[in-house]
């Protein structure tokens, strides 16, 4: 006999608040939650959250990686991730390590993106300004600094 046991599969797990379903409260879910209603109060995961095109949320969110397609106002922390899509209009404070934002994004507020431990992340680009040697009218280019992390992207690109 299968064992289906909830805590083996909370990845399937999911809620959804349906189109024109209007709910006010406290969400606390364990797995995906997707919002394609209007949605007013906070929201605790420690999975994704989904505002889809027609999803509108007034709240806080707190998740693993929110992903926004719709309308949020509010706070969104996310512990791995947060992306808005073209479609997405944020009002608020965001927090996350990762931050995409594509093209078209209506965003009004403010970002804060750090690695995760409340450490802002190391600078990478020295704005010192250094003059180049074969320049007889003294312009000047930034300086690149060693990191690590640079030279891992360098080498995805290439």
């Amino acid at each position: 006999m299968a064992d289906f046991s909830v805590s083996q599969h909370t990845e399937s797990i999911y809620s959804i608040i349906g189109e024109g379903t209007k709910f006010k409260g406290e969400f606390e879910v364990n797995g995906l939650l997707r919002i394609d209603g209007d949605f007013i109060g906070s929201i605790k995961t420690t999975g994704k959250v989904l505002v889809s095109k027609n999803g509108r949320a007034e709240c806080t969110i707190n998740g693993s990686t929110v992903i926004i397609g719709g309308l949020v106002k509010g706070t969104v922390i996310a512990t791995e991730k947060v992306e808005i899509l073209s479609t997405g209009m944020v009002f608020g404070h965001i927090e996350t390590p990762r931050l995409v934002v594509h093209e078209g994004v209506l965003l009004h507020g403010t970002c804060q993106v750090n690695n995760g431990s409340g450490a802002m992340p190391q600078e990478i680009i020295s704005l010192s300004e250094k003059e180049t040697s074969d320049s007889s009218a003294g312009t000047a280019t930034p300086e690149i600094m060693q990191h690590p992390e640079l030279e891992l992207l360098e080498k995805k690109i290439i």
